[in-house]
């Protein structure tokens, strides 16, 4: 998802900086409906990805608390594990916000650069 995420932001980079002036208001209307459509998907994912990473952290307490009242391998071992899988959902949970967030922007800077092309 990262890559794709990546690439897509890269496409709509190249697209306000190189293909809005060129393109009519078919062209424009067609690229916003699919920025809408993928960014609604991204959103999804964000949402997605903050249950999982919420479920991990809590499971994760869990696991702290059980290691804490009952200091056995297996607790140990489960509480570390929920630990190295809760960190990459916190890192990828963090990218996927702040991607939202700047594809946010780039849909302002559409919108705001086709209202000054119309006046």
């Amino acid at each position: 998802m990262k890559k794709y995420m990546k690439e897509y932001m890269a496409k709509v980079d190249s697209f306000i900086s190189e293909g809005i002036n060129d393109a009519s208001d078919d062209d424009v209307k067609i690229f916003l409906e699919e920025f809408d459509r993928k960014l609604s998907w991204f959103c999804h994912e964000r949402l997605i990805h903050l249950l999982v990473t919420l479920f991990f952290a809590l499971f994760l307490l869990i696991g702290m608390f059980m290691l804490v009242t009952n200091p056995e391998i297996f607790t140990a071992v489960l509480a570390v594990l929920f630990l190295c899988l809760t960190g990459p959902y916190v890192f990828h949970y963090y990218f996927l916000e702040n991607s939202v967030q700047e594809l946010y922007k780039k849909r302002d800077r559409i919108e705001e650069i086709v209202k000054n092309r119309k006046s």
